[in-house]
């Protein structure tokens, strides 16, 4: 929370905000990245191009920002290998049982106003809170 600022906070979500607008209004789809990859596992016939390259997006838009003279921010990852690998299965069962991820249901939902959204994104956003907790106040992670 040292880099904070809310002007660079407020463009970014401004910037997702939109391109989640435009992907809507222009491909008529939700930009839940879950529902995206998980159209990709098994292909369906004529959504591999567009699902690939947003993907893609995805992956190459901070080498992009890097390579155009934008830092990287230090990571520091303190968890195990195996807990990082049950924490993605935990979070790929999460998003498959909530019919969705943080980014189709908090971004593109909420933004909507689809009451389903609207329960899924308190239920995410307890269950962090809930976690962290957990975690750094009972666990002492």
């Amino acid at each position: 929370m040292d880099t904070f600022t809310p002007l660079s906070a407020a463009f970014g979500g401004l910037m997702i905000g939109a391109s989640a607008a435009l992907f809507l209004i222009l491909n008529g789809r939700i930009a839940g990245v879950s529902g995206i990859l998980g159209g990709l596992l098994p292909p369906s016939s004529g959504g591999i191009g567009w699902r690939a390259a947003f993907l893609a997006g995805l992956l190459l838009a901070p080498l992009v920002h890097a390579g155009l003279g934008g830092g990287r921010p230090p990571v520091a990852v303190e968890a195990s290998l195996p807990l990082l690998g049950l924490a993605g299965l935990l979070v790929g069962f999460g998003a498959r049982l909530g019919a969705g991820c943080t980014s189709g249901h908090g971004v593109c939902g909420v933004g909507r106003g689809s009451p389903r959204s609207l329960v899924a994104t308190g239920t995410f956003m307890a269950a962090a809170a809930v976690t962290v907790f957990v975690t750094r106040h009972l666990i002492g992670a």
